[in-house]
C-alpha cells in the first residue's frame, strides 16, 4: 500500500509541475499609475447635450453611427441610459435645481479609474491600466466571465448579450489605439463645439477644475468629481448641483478593488488550471481515506 501512496503523490505532483510551469506571470495585469496621466474635464455647466460626442465616439469605434443630424432629438433625454453595446458613451438630462435654469446635460462612459476594480477582478489580465491612464480589455485574453461588469463601481461595461459566437466587453477605451497613447485628445473632446471637455494631464485638470470653482463659486459646487472618488479616476466632472442628483454613484475614497484580488492573482499569476488544483485536492481526501481504513 505505501507503494501506491508514493506513485500516487508522485503522479499529482508531475501533473501539477505540468500544470504550473509553461507560462509564469502571464495573467498578471499591467496595472500603471503614472503622475503624467492623461485624463478629462468634463464641465457640465457648458454642456448644451448636443450629444455630438456620441456621435463621434461610434465613428472612431467602427459602430453604427447614423447622421450627425440625428442626434439632435432631445427627446431621447425622456429616458436614463447607460452605455451599451451600442453606444461606448452616452449623455442624459436631469432638471436644474432652479426652475429657471437650463437642465444639466451629463456625458456617461468609462471613469477610467486610478485603482479599477475591473483590472482587480479580472482573473485573466484582460483589462489594464495604461501608463497614459486609459483601462482598456483585450479581447484574445477574456473568458467571459463578466466579473469586470460585477466589480465596477460605476457600472460601465457591457456584454454582447445578443451574439451567441464571441461576444465581447464593451466599454470606454479612451480611444487608446488610434489617438490617446500617440498624445491626440480623444475623439468625443475633439468634437465638442462647446468645449464642455478639456483633454490634457490629470494634474493640470484638477488645478483648472479648482480654478474655476475659485472664479466662479455661484456657478459650481465646490467639489471635483473623480479627484477622490475610488481614489482617483481619469475623468472629472464639475456640476452647479449635488452629484447625486445627477446620478453619480456615492463610491467613496478607497479604491474600489476588493479583498478578493490577492487571492485571484496568486492562483492564476502562474496560469495554475482550476482542475489541477481540484486534482491535488481530492488526492490529499484519498490517502487520508487510505490512512484511516489502514489504522482501522
Amino acid at each position: 500500500m505505501s507503494q501506491t501512496r508514493r506513485s500516487f503523490l508522485k503522479a499529482i505532483s508531475v501533473a501539477s509541475l505540468t500544470a504550473i510551469s509553461p507560462k509564469k506571470s502571464h495573467a498578471t495585469p499591467k496595472n500603471v499609475l503614472s503622475d503624467d496621466r492623461f485624463g478629462v474635464l468634463v464641465d457640465t455647466t457648458v454642456c448644451i447635450g448636443c450629444r455630438q460626442c456620441e456621435y463621434a465616439c461610434k465613428v472612431e469605434h467602427g459602430m453604427e453611427a447614423g447622421n450627425l443630424d440625428d442626434y439632435q432629438d432631445r427627446s431621447v433625454f425622456q429616458t436614463m441610459r447607460r452605455p451599451d453595446h451600442t453606444a461606448l458613451t452616452v449623455v442624459n438630462a436631469y432638471k436644474a435645481d432652479n426652475p429657471e435654469q437650463q437642465e444639466t446635460t451629463v456625458k456617461v462612459q468609462c471613469m477610467h479609474c486610478d485603482h479599477p476594480a475591473c483590472v482587480s477582478a479580472c482573473i485573466v489580465g484582460a483589462f489594464t491600466k495604461q501608463e497614459n491612464g486609459a483601462v482598456i480589455w483585450d479581447e484574445s485574453r477574456c473568458i467571459g466571465c463578466r466579473y469586470c461588469m460585477v466589480a465596477c463601481p460605476f457600472q460601465v461595461p457591457a456584454f454582447e448579450y445578443h451574439k451567441a459566437i464571441e461576444p465581447k466587453i464593451l466599454k470606454c477605451d479612451f480611444c487608446y489605439d488610434r489617438r490617446t497613447s500617440k498624445g491626440k485628445m480623444p475623439a468625443c473632446v475633439e468634437i465638442c463645439p462647446t468645449e464642455a471637455l478639456t483633454f490634457g494631464k490629470r494634474y493640470e485638470l484638477i488645478q483648472v477644475a479648482h480654478e474655476r470653482i475659485r472664479k466662479q463659486p455661484e456657478r459650481y459646487i465646490d467639489h471635483v468629481f473623480g479627484e477622490h472618488e475610488v481614489a482617483g479616476t481619469s475623468w472629472l466632472y464639475l456640476a452647479g448641483q449635488d452629484f447625486l442628483k445627477l446620478d453619480f454613484p456615492d463610491v467613496g475614497t478607497d479604491p474600489a478593488p476588493g479583498a478578493t484580488e490577492p487571492i485571484q492573482h496568486a492562483i492564476f499569476k502562474f496560469f495554475v488550471p482550476p482542475v489541477a488544483l481540484y486534482a491535488l485536492l481530492g488526492g490529499i481526501m484519498w490517502l487520508g481515506k487510505q490512512t484511516r481504513e489502514e489504522e482501522e
